[in-house]
C-alpha cells in the first residue's frame, strides 16, 4: 500500500517536533522525504534550525552588568510591592 506524501502544511505543522526529535522513525523518514524534495520547506527548516543554533549560542554568553542591575531593580520592586491579594 503506497502512503500518501505530506502535504506543505503538514510538514510545517511537525517541523518543531522533528527538529525536537519528537517523531518516531517512520513520521521523520516522511518528513525528510518532504524536505528533500520541497525547497521551500527545505528552507525554513534550514532557517528553523539556525534560529535555534544562533539562540543557544547566545545562552552561553554572559548578561551585561546593565542587564543584571536592571532585573536586580525590578526584582527589588517586586519584593517591596504590596500583595494584590
Amino acid at each position: 500500500m503506497k502512503h500518501r506524501e505530506l502535504s506543505c502544511e503538514q510538514v510545517i505543522a511537525r517541523l518543531f517536533d522533528y527538529l525536537d526529535h519528537e517523531l518516531d522513525d517512520r513520521q521523520a523518514a516522511e518528513l525528510e522525504q518532504h524536505l528533500a524534495r520541497c525547497r521551500d520547506c527545505f528552507s525554513r527548516s534550514e532557517f528553523e534550525k539556525r534560529l535555534r543554533a544562533r539562540l543557544a549560542d547566545s545562552a552561553t554568553q554572559p548578561a551585561p552588568p546593565q542587564m543584571h542591575r536592571r532585573i536586580g531593580r525590578l526584582l527589588d520592586d517586586f519584593d517591596d510591592a504590596p500583595p494584590t491579594c
